[in-house]
């Protein structure tokens, strides 16, 4: 099973924790992430791997399930236990720095890359358009001790070089990276809204009760619905694809149009 462009929540659940697999399926997210790395200690991650590897020997119905697997010889052996399994959707691969890093992944799944360092960003366009990768994510906690950053807002300049490069190799938006306080629901959704303006779409979560504040962070308003509906309405009057005029005098253009209905179909979906 392939995963959504439109998915807006992604689950982490320890890679060493069986019992959650299947209450992080039906926890509402639209992606689960088993976590063979920072989730797992050094000492289970052996035995974390053949968990993971049975649990993923059949398919399963729900939300896809993605694999977030360890760097260095680790990470090369948890490939090699995860590759063909049926009920793998994807790999997340950490600390990606080169493309000779995605040259070296086997298989043929959709591969989504974790920029956390320096030299990662440094090469974040040329990683993005490699034919292997499916999306792209940034891993801000790693980011800002590497790069020193103390203040929220220094992460922006990051978020919008991942939005540009995503675009520009023709991946879906990047989703943020995960609030670490789960209880901090008022920090998660300003946080979240803020990536939302920055042109993000979904976040990583690390707890079920976080899902519907990122849900309610990238809800559209009635006002955005209200202006979407107007726009579509104006469109599909005048069976037009170049300039529109609406009712108020402002002219939109296809790439307005098409941004109208997918606000309307978000709405929709999350309404359902």
């Amino acid at each position: 099973m392939s995963t959504p462009a439109t998915a807006l929540t992604w689950l982490y659940v320890p890679g060493d924790r069986p019992e959650r697999f299947e209450k992080a399926a039906a926890s509402g997210a639209d992606v689960v992430l088993i976590d063979l790395e920072d989730a797992v200690a050094p000492a289970d991650k052996d035995a974390a791997r053949a968990t993971v590897a049975e649990y993923l020997a059949r398919p399963h119905d729900g939300p896809p399930r993605h694999v977030r697997i360890n760097d260095g010889d680790r990470g090369r052996a948890d490939l090699a236990a995860l590759a063909g399994l049926p009920g793998l959707s994807a790999v997340r691969l950490p600390k990606v720095e080169s493309t000779a890093r995605l040259d070296a992944v086997p298989g043929d799944f959709p591969v989504h890359v974790l920029i956390e360092s320096a030299r990662g960003l440094a090469a974040m366009d040329e990683i993005a358009a490699h034919p292997r990768v499916a999306g792209l994510g940034l891993g801000e906690q790693d980011l800002a001790s590497a790069l020193a950053l103390t203040a929220p807002e220094a992460l922006d300049h990051l978020r919008l070089r991942a939005v540009l490069a995503a675009a520009a190799a023709g991946l879906p938006a990047p989703a943020m990276s995960v609030h670490a306080n789960v209880r901090d629901d008022d920090g998660l959704l300003h946080s979240t809204r803020r990536g939302r303006d920055l042109g993000m779409f979904g976040r990583s979560v690390i707890h079920p009760r976080q899902i519907p504040v990122v849900r309610q962070a990238f809800a559209p308003t009635d006002q955005e619905v209200a202006r979407a509906r107007e726009v579509v309405l104006a469109a599909e009057a005048t069976g037009a694809r170049g300039a529109i005029a609406l009712p108020d005098g402002t002219f939109v253009d296809q790439p307005i149009v098409d941004r109208a209905r997918r606000v309307l179909e978000l709405a929709a979906r999350l309404a359902a």
